[in-house]
């Protein structure tokens, strides 16, 4: 029994330990009878400084519940160049910018930067990486290089 509670223990404190690297902004209660809160972060991109996302979530780490659902919106913030761009992964999978637990149910919150060339816009997914119900809860939201000093024919492939 005792390894039971050493087992759970550990698990729990590995879910508030999580990576956090965004600014928490905003943080409203469910309840008075619940453990459960919505959490809004600022996340600045590392190599775009020029995008910050606000991310929603529920926050539930004290709790068994399922905190899937995400909301994102992210905008230019700040001047985005063509230099900022060269340094990217550029592949279909994009760049894992954030990385969060989301509950003491080995489940995680992370956010990916996606180029789309075509369109020169950025994408920004994010996504649990635990199935809820028969599908995979995710958001997306993309900020557009028109208008921007990144915004050159040239830069792209």
């Amino acid at each position: 029994m005792l390894t039971l509670r050493t087992t759970l223990l550990g698990l729990l404190l590995m879910g508030l330990a999580g990576c956090n690297d965004g600014h928490e902004v905003g943080d409203v209660s469910l309840g008075l009878f619940t453990t459960k809160d919505i959490k809004i972060d600022s996340l600045v991109d590392p190599k775009i400084p020029g995008v910050t996302c606000h991310l929603s979530n529920i926050d539930a780490d004290l709790d068994l519940a399922d905190p899937s659902d995400t909301s994102l919106a992210c905008r230019q913030t700040g001047p985005i160049t063509a230099d900022m761009l060269a340094d990217i992964d550029t592949s279909p999978d994009g760049e894992l910018l954030y990385r969060r637990s989301q509950s003491v149910l080995f489940k995680s919150l992370k956010l990916r930067r996606i180029l789309d060339a075509d369109s020169q816009t950025l994408l920004y997914l994010a996504y649990t990486t635990k199935e809820t119900h028969g599908s995979f809860k995710h958001a997306l939201s993309s900020v557009p290089l028109w208008g921007t000093q990144a915004w050159q024919a040239s830069a792209f492939p």
